[in-house]
């Protein structure tokens, strides 16, 4: 029959394993390091793994496949939770993004002028979970919404990407908590020009790009934005 059912893009998948553990049938499991669907009958299609995904490797798509059998896909859970009671080779998932990596450099001076370089910050607080969202500071603003890291990452932000911006920065991974509601508050109150998303290449960087584009949508206005990625060295990827 014809019915909706998820899609798994390899390419961009990262072996996080949060879509499987996401997954209430048991339909996805991790294969070599890459998400599998592992049989059609277990999936229902409802997609309840897609939020999960910070790669946006998960789709739905609707084509000729199983019948979703529920009892079937039910035993097999049971069959999984069983095995996961067993203490022995339980599988660990580590986060790309929490891999320890030291970064090579050529030693060059530390200043390259005798110019001071002074801060482009033009408000205070700048946490996205500390800003107002009536702060008069976002009337007619062009927006910045950073990933902490790329401040360290990226040695010339403050010219190159908070200049004449209005900066909010958080962490998806270590607040915990999605973004969306609060950004969207702040879109809908606010004139805001356009939005700048600076994110790192690691997987849950994605999730701020996900609270970001949620509260666009969720908010119904139609501002211009972009995403700009920086690499764990410090380069600009995608722009």
């Amino acid at each position: 029959m014809i019915r909706k059912i998820v899609k798994i893009d390899e390419e961009k998948c990262t072996g996080c394993g949060l879509c499987a553990q996401a997954c209430h049938e048991g339909a996805i499991a991790m294969v070599n390091g890459k998400a599998k669907l592992i049989s059609e009958s277990y999936c229902d299609g409802l997609g309840s793994c897609l939020p999960h995904c910070p790669a946006d490797a998960i789709s739905i798509e609707e084509r000729e496949v199983a019948n979703f059998d529920e009892e079937y896909a039910r035993r097999h859970q049971q069959e999984n939770l069983k095995k996961s009671e067993q203490p022995v080779q339980k599988p660990v998932c580590v986060c790309p993004g929490t891999v320890p990596r030291s970064i090579e450099r050529e030693h060059a001076p530390a200043i390259l002028s005798d110019s001071k370089l002074e801060s482009q910050l033009a408000q205070w607080p700048c946490q996205i979970k500390l800003a107002p969202i009536h702060a008069p500071y976002f009337d007619n603003a062009n927006l910045l919404i950073a990933a902490d890291c790329t401040a360290y990452a990226y040695a010339n932000i403050h010219n190159d990407f908070m200049r004449n911006k209005i900066t909010l920065i958080g962490c998806p991974k270590l607040d915990d908590i999605d973004y969306s509601e609060k950004l969207t508050a702040i879109l809908k109150a606010n004139d805001i020009k356009s939005v700048t998303v600076l994110r790192m290449e690691v997987p849950c960087c994605g999730g701020i790009v996900s609270a970001v584009k949620n509260a666009l949508m969720t908010s119904g206005k139609m501002i211009p934005w972009h995403v700009v990625t920086i690499s764990t060295d410090g380069m600009i990827l995608k722009d």
